[in-house]
């Protein structure tokens, strides 16, 4: 026993040495005979220098993507690093003071769609993006004084791959490694390349890992405790924290017993959602969509209202209670109770989802259950997403929020644009979000939401009047929030 010992201890020292001694210099350039005029300017472009990591694709990572923006336009120097699957935002890529520095993706020979390989396969992934990381955080890029880290979910997409808890489909074991290296490893390599070259951690926490864990092996599993221990220790060794709701904040403090600095961040839209106040403008690019071909002498005449929703096709959006609401609502339409116009519902984003949903909303218009509605699947770029938003008539949020302490950022999204939101609103952080009446309607079951769309629909009144309030809670932008709280924090803006 005593030798085991003596055996790990030697070999642990040993690989901590090497990767002291491999990697980069801190500093730079840092002999006896460096100029104190070069070491000074090395230490201040360190100071400017920043790290954004992104868990996944950077494209579809929007509040990290702000946080870059806004640090540059401070004047610091920033590597956002992350998989590029998607494009970025176009001032992302334009911006000069702002460098993507990719994560590479795993070799193809580790693609498989037999189950047995893909047990095997699954584990070499997992090593070959830790690596990739390691190398991109300690040798590709610069030492820099902050590295800012987004906290999400995608330790349970390597528990289900490894473990088999997810119902196993060739389609889906190329989701689960495709996007997201384990959040478990990755903050632990983040705080190791934080440690060794004196910079400062701040984790951004978007979620809980173990909370949507939790959503397929339930509360009690072995599992899900070993993820809420892991991310209640890693939390301990950052800087500081950012959050995105009060309630959030709360849960590190009481629950997590953090002592470094919580600071929420609430999101907010940034500067290309904007509303459009001209109904021919607005008009123009629904009519430009290919997506609105079935309706456009509708649109024309105006008789149908366009509703929009932004999802990720994942179990913690329950789809179905959209498809149930918009199907018991062509029925009330087509019975002739109520005078109602005609929907599009127009549903953006992918996910492992998808295709289920869309098969099941083709089985139903072709049993005449959505005489009244049209559904429609797009991927848009990032303008035009934002042209739909504000060119819509309603927003509807599905997110559920597996902590019940964060808040969906499309809702965030559909304010800047001046789009009021009808939600899922049984969890706590949402009052956070939307004032019921004001700018927005929170629902807990497809009869209340359904309840709504009738009734703002069918009395446009009221739908202005949550318009007015989307419009006023979305002239708060990001800008706005982020100087006083990261900014400070960060050094970048005067206290």
């Amino acid at each position: 026993m005593i030798t085991a010992l003596i055996n790990i201890a030697f070999w642990a020292s040993t690989s901590l040495t090497l990767l002291i001694l491999l990697l980069p210099s801190q500093y730079g350039v840092s002999r006896e005979s460096t100029k104190k005029s070069e070491r000074q300017d090395q230490s201040q472009a360190r100071k400017d220098r920043f790290q954004v990591l992104v868990l996944g694709d950077i494209g579809r990572s929007p509040r990290m993507q702000y946080h870059a923006l806004s640090i540059a336009k401070k004047g610091g120097m920033v590597d956002i690093i992350g998989y590029q699957e998607s494009d970025v935002h176009p001032d992302i890529a334009a911006n000069p003071r702002i460098s993507i520095v990719p994560l590479p993706s795993h070799p193809s020979f580790l693609q498989t769609s037999n189950k047995i390989l893909f047990l095997f396969f699954g584990p070499l992934k997992v090593v070959f993006q830790l690596w990739s990381l390691w190398r991109c955080l300690a040798y590709r890029t610069e030492a820099a004084r902050w590295l800012l880290v987004q906290n999400l979910p995608a330790l349970c997409i390597t528990f289900d791959a490894l473990f088999g808890y997810y119902k196993w489909t060739p389609a889906v074991a190329e989701i689960q490694y495709s996007q997201n290296p384990p959040s478990i490893p990755t903050l632990a390599v983040a705080s190791l390349v934080c440690f060794l070259r004196n910079t400062a951690l701040v984790i951004d926490w978007h979620n809980f890992g173990y909370s949507i864990l939790a959503l397929k092996l339930g509360d009690q599993h072995p599992l899900v405790k070993i993820s809420k221990s892991y991310e209640t220790i890693m939390s301990r060794y950052a800087t500081a924290h950012l959050c995105v709701t009060n309630a959030m904040a709360r849960v590190l403090k009481e629950e997590f017993s953090v002592k470094a600095p919580i600071l929420p961040l609430h999101d907010r839209p940034a500067e290309h959602l904007r509303p459009i106040q001209d109904d021919a403008i607005r008009l123009e690019f629904l009519l430009s969509l290919q997506e609105t071909a079935h309706v456009r002498t509708l649109l024309g005449s105006g008789d149908v209202q366009v509703l929009v929703s932004s999802t990720s096709w994942t179990a913690d959006e329950d789809f179905s209670v959209l498809i149930d609401a918009l199907t018991r609502y062509s029925d009330l339409a087509v019975s002739g109770e109520r005078k109602l116009p005609h929907i599009l519902a127009i549903i953006t984003g992918k996910g492992p989802q998808r295709e289920a949903y869309l098969a099941e909303i083709a089985s139903l218009k072709k049993a005449g259950k959505l005489q009244q509605v049209d559904i429609e699947s797009a991927w848009l770029s990032t303008h035009d997403y934002a042209s739909l938003l504000a060119s819509a008539n309603l927003g509807v949020s599905l997110h559920t929020s597996s902590s019940g302490v964060d808040l969906p950022m499309k809702v965030v999204d559909m304010f800047g644009a001046g789009l009021p939101v009808v939600g899922w609103d049984r969890f706590e952080a949402w009052p956070e979000l939307v004032t019921e009446g004001v700018n927005g309607r929170g629902f807990g079951s497809a009869e209340q939401l359904v309840e709504h769309l009738v009734d703002l629909f069918g009395n446009p009144a009221k739908l202005a009047v949550l318009r007015e309030g989307a419009l006023k809670e979305g002239s708060r932008r990001w800008d706005d929030e982020w100087d006083p709280i990261a900014g400070r924090l960060f050094g970048l803006v005067d206290v």
